[in-house]
């Protein structure tokens, strides 16, 4: 659910970067995959080290 939740929420910023920024569609998709990475990556560290601890 973590890794879900970056994933969203790394599209959602990616797009919003790239608008803000001036891209056009393809900008757009670019910035939101890298950021879906990106967010999916994190939330996978962050779901590694919750359940570790509990």
């Amino acid at each position: 659910m973590i890794v879900l939740a970056g994933v969203l929420i790394g599209i959602a910023w990616g797009i919003t970067t790239a608008r803000r920024r001036g891209g056009n569609r393809k900008d757009m998709a670019q910035y939101a995959a890298a950021a879906a990475i990106a967010g999916a990556l994190l939330g996978l560290i962050l779901t590694i080290i919750l359940e570790k601890s509990i």
